[in-house]
């Protein structure tokens, strides 16, 4: 076992480890007396070798940034960490961030409206906790503290849907110097000015010793030093989709209408079909069934015009895109941004976006008409969305409330199929993601009915308030 160390150090020990005959203990006091920022420059900036820098961990904590910067911030597949739940917060005491970008008089239209939300988000909380008391009698084996406790955490789901992106949360994550230097990277080159600043603010705090030392006697020391010095914005990315957006525009014929459930899966019909369509999805607002669709209908090179053009920025450093990574079931999902949420979490799979918009609507909670709060619930709603088309984007995007509906690509194996439906379907899971678990464990026994009898899924009505 070896105690904890700055994690250039343990990367460079680790990697030392593997290229020499010594025991570990001689490669730990090796790197005690040997400076690890000429090595990591050496191999792993230079040189390429990425794998070294999975060798060092640290602890990131990232406080009071919005609900959309935090969605950012945990868009990468190899992430482990944890956000602030809107179950069992009351997320109405921290106010809200107001984007960099806006002037006086947008910043101004903004918190009116972020205000009303909130207001009405207390005032649905409140609603459907009596309806819920009145409804869910306290079982007689059940402490009152418990009771209370659950119809709480219930109120709190309802009430979500009318908090919104620019809500304030704290996001805690465990995360490699690689899957560190490329988050820096992504961040960097985002579209939202709060993200990017961000990002500079990590790139900092990499050259700085840890801000919490477990021993205090241990000497301060800087944590990722090499990685702050090198670490630049992902242009490839960020062109790659202007490049793609206007390709699309000038070459998609206008969209046939058609109506899709919220779930829709597909299979791939073959490699080049399937990463065309892909990485025309984030660029449009089609759905994945329609993309398919056209592109199939395309020769070849017209395929491969759309890859070259996504290619057209890539340098040596740059890895492919994750629209260029394959998997057996595609579910196209419009589902809430709340869902998405919680949905998000899952990294066994790929998962892509589109430009967020509030075009889709929004949806309604049963339990806001039971209680009778659904016309103060749908005021706020519309005030929101008549707040985002009024302000310029992408800061707009922050007043997104979670009810508002989006739509979402995650490429999966049927393993995950399986592990989605069934965990996320379950009766202690938050009621719109279990109806998206639910739906996708439908689609499956459309398309692979003997796969999709195989998982054991809970119907979205078979519930059981009390219990979390």
């Amino acid at each position: 076992m070896l105690s904890p160390m700055p994690p250039e150090k343990s990367a460079y020990a680790l990697a030392r480890y593997s290229r020499s005959p010594d025991s570990i203990l001689q490669s730990v006091e090796w790197v005690r007396t040997h400076d690890s920022r000429k090595f990591l420059e050496s191999f792993y900036f230079q040189y390429g070798h990425a794998s070294i820098a999975d060798l060092g961990h640290l602890a990131v904590c990232l406080e009071g940034v919005s609900e959309l910067a935090a969605t950012e911030i945990e868009d990468e597949q190899l992430w482990d960490g944890q956000a602030k739940s809107t179950r069992y917060q009351d997320f109405s005491k921290s106010g809200f961030v107001v984007p960099p970008d806006f002037d006086a008089a947008q910043a101004a239209a903004y918190t009116r409206t972020g205000a009303g939300l909130i207001e009405s988000y207390l005032k649905v909380h409140d609603a459907v906790f009596a309806h819920l008391t009145e409804q869910l009698p306290r079982p007689a084996e059940m402490k009152q503290d418990a009771y209370e406790r659950n119809l709480t955490a219930r109120s709190f789901d309802v009430a979500r849907y009318l908090l919104f992106f620019g809500i304030p949360t704290n996001a805690g994550q465990v995360v490699s110097i690689r899957t560190l230097e490329r988050q820096i990277r992504r961040l960097k080159a985002s579209e939202y000015a709060e993200v990017r600043s961000i990002a500079e603010e990590m790139t900092q705090a990499c050259a700085e010793p840890a801000a919490c030392q477990w021993d205090q006697n241990a000497a301060a020391e800087p944590l990722v030093p090499t990685l702050a010095k090198y670490v630049d914005p992902d242009v490839h990315r960020g062109q790659a989709r202007a490049d793609l957006t206007v390709w699309a525009e000038q070459n998609l014929p206008p969209a046939a209408p058609e109506e899709l459930p919220r779930v829709d899966l597909l299979r791939p019909l073959d490699n080049i079909t399937e990463i065309a369509a892909t990485l025309l999805y984030p660029v449009t607002d089609r759905s994945y069934r329609d993309l398919q669709r056209t592109v199939a209908s395309w020769s070849t090179a017209r395929r491969m015009e759309v890859i070259e053009t996504a290619l057209r920025s890539r340098t040596r450093r740059d890895e492919l895109m994750r629209e260029f990574r394959s998997a057996p079931y595609i579910f196209d999902i419009v589902m809430d941004i709340g869902a998405y949420r919680d949905l998000h979490r899952h990294r066994r799979c790929q998962q892509l976006r589109q430009a967020y918009s509030g075009n889709l609507g929004y949806d309604t909670p049963a339990a806001v008409d039971a209680a009778g709060i659904g016309e103060i619930y749908h005021a706020a709603m519309r005030s929101a969305f008549e707040a985002m088309k009024s302000l310029p984007r992408p800061g707009a995007h922050y007043l997104l409330p979670f009810g508002a509906f989006s739509r979402f690509l995650f490429k999966m194996d049927f393993a995950e199929v399986e592990y989605i439906s069934r965990l996320r379907s379950g009766v202690k899971g938050h009621f719109s993601y279990r109806q998206v678990a639910w739906d996708m464990k439908q689609r499956m026994d459309e398309l692979e009915p003997e796969l999709g009898r195989l998982i054991e899924a809970t119907p979205p009505w078979v519930e059981d308030p009390l219990t979390r």
